[in-house]
């Protein structure tokens, strides 16, 4: 019978299809990378999602933020999100946590739960603690490295994070990786050496909060504001979102 999944099932088959739907993904960070994955999962057929984001939609968010418009701005991100995804999904299954993850609230969390697991948050602390709690559960995770601060989308890549270069986030998490004897974790990221966000004082978030009311964690708070695109922080959330149906769904590429 047709329906909205009918093309997508053209390329994978039924039985594929099926087996995404009884999927549960864990998406930590829906922000410009974390946004856009949901985007395709829903759009993929996948059953259920969790989403986990303490943050509201912020004007700054516009410029690359799928679920970040004038109507947004104030509402938490995983009530847009699950609205957005109902919208698109109806009958995908959908728990929201207005938390961030850390240590002191994983507990929040029982990955067993999970098909698979989305790292979209830019913290350390936070990306190491998903991902040894994915791999205790044996758990496939796909972690997203830096966006920020970077302008060219071609320049992305999928590997081992033992096999990256150039990217500081990923350089940092390759050292904290294996002091923790984490000896493999598939991640997203570029070559592309960061750019120096220019100073510019009138549109500084420092000088200039507008972080909504509420606001757990404003921009202020942290060590340095990246710049950013429309079209990179997309491209890497779909790069994820792409490894994770082709995981789920077996599918083998033939590059021959």
């Amino acid at each position: 019978m047709l329906n909205e999944f009918s093309r997508t099932q053209l390329l994978y088959g039924k039985e594929a299809m099926d087996e995404l739907a009884q999927c549960r993904v864990a998406v930590f960070g829906i922000g410009g990378v974390g946004g856009y994955v949901v985007e395709a999962l829903a759009r993929s057929g996948i059953g259920a999602l969790d989403l986990i984001d303490d943050d509201k939609v912020c004007l700054t968010n516009i410029n690359r933020q799928i679920l970040a418009t004038r109507k947004t701005i104030g509402k938490y991100k995983v009530d847009v999100a699950e609205e957005r995804i109902h919208d698109i999904s109806p009958k995908c299954q959908v728990r929201t946590y207005k938390t961030f993850y850390l240590p002191e609230t994983q507990d929040q969390f029982d990955f067993r739960d999970y098909d698979y697991v989305v790292d979209a948050i830019d913290t350390v602390t936070g990306k190491l603690t998903i991902i040894e709690n994915a791999k205790n559960h044996n758990v496939p995770v796909i972690s997203s490295m830096g966006a920020g601060n970077k302008t060219d989308p071609k320049r992305f890549e999928v590997a081992d994070i033992y096999e990256t270069s150039v990217c500081p986030l990923a350089k940092v998490m390759r050292h904290e990786c294996r002091k923790r004897g984490i000896d493999s974790l598939k991640v997203v990221y570029s070559k592309e050496k960061p750019i120096r966000p220019f100073e510019d004082m009138s549109i500084s978030c420092r000088q200039h909060c507008i972080c909504p009311p509420g606001t757990a964690r404003k921009c202020t708070e942290r060590r340095d504001i990246p710049g950013s695109t429309a079209f990179v922080p997309s491209v890497v959330g779909l790069i994820i979102a792409g490894e994770i149906i082709n995981d789920l769904a077996d599918v083998v590429h033939d590059f021959s």
